[in-house]
């Protein structure tokens, strides 16, 4: 019995993705183990059903937690205040409670440079990431509230450092740390507090940006101080059960950089 047993935590980006080794290689699903792990019921989404399906079962098995899994993609093209609704109403009809929101999904075209990048790769990154992020928080305000919950948003040293090649991904990024550092001014008398989180872990994401962007990747990604990447469920997921521990209601606002050594920063 873990000290997150009878909490709820909304995990977008939550579904399981598999490294070329085989292993889990998703931040949100090693964030999603972190809270099953403590007894934390989950609502996770995904844009694709079979994988949010796959973390359903094996979250469930292993932990004896419940999952309910929703299909969800915000973008240009969609009603996203409605995609969120379905999200939020479906956590709610099952659990009657949220009491930690994690933004993790975000899609980007990074390794494309600035001056080639086109509308519809901007696009992808502010919907997929900062929209999103916005009509998360608005839809989990009122629950968040009624718990005195927590909020752990995911921006990226790509925006601290101005990576090369990642200029719409860095704007998301950038814009999410504004948004949560307004949300924590505005939302600490409710004791709702709200930070954000530069990981640095090993990913599917990051393998196919190895293989689709070598000079961006060679560029941008480098071993740390420390000597490795960040495993999503260890050196991740564990920080963000501590961030949502009542031990951490003082600190709101704040941005943390897991980067093993390399997001040191004034």
């Amino acid at each position: 019995m873990g000290f997150l047993t009878g909490k709820v935590a909304l995990i977008t980006g939550g579904d399981r993705a598999v490294l070329s080794n085989g292993q889990s290689g998703s931040i949100g699903y090693g964030i999603a183990t972190a809270y099953a792990k403590e007894g934390a019921n989950l609502v996770i989404t995904g844009r694709k059903e079979d994988k949010l399906a796959g973390a359903k079962k094996e979250l469930e098995e292993k932990y004896g937690i419940k999952v309910i899994p929703v299909q969800a993609d915000i973008n240009a093209k969609a009603d996203n205040q409605a995609v969120v609704k379905n999200v939020v109403d479906q956590a709610i009809s099952n659990f009657g409670q949220i009491d930690v929101l994690i933004n993790v999904a975000q899609g980007s075209a990074s390794g494309v440079t600035l001056a080639d990048h086109t509308k519809d790769q901007f696009d992808l990154a502010i919907y997929s990431g900062l929209y999103a992020t916005f009509y998360f928080m608005q839809a989990c305000y009122p629950w968040l509230k009624k718990s005195q919950g927590s909020v752990i948003n995911f921006a990226s040293g790509a925006g601290l450092f101005g990576n090369y090649g990642q200029s719409a991904y860095a704007a998301a990024k950038e814009g999410i740390r504004g948004l949560s550092r307004v949300a924590a001014n505005e939302w600490a008398k409710d004791n709702v507090n709200v930070n954000v989180v530069c990981p640095l872990a090993w990913t599917v994401k990051l393998e196919q940006f190895k293989t689709e962007f070598p000079e961006a990747f060679k560029a941008n990604v480098h071993v740390p101080p420390i000597g490795r990447l960040g495993d999503a469920e260890k050196d991740i997921g564990r920080v963000c059960v501590q961030l949502a521990s009542p031990d951490f209601k003082y600190m709101t606002g704040e941005t943390l950089t897991l980067e093993g050594g390399l997001g040191l920063r004034p």
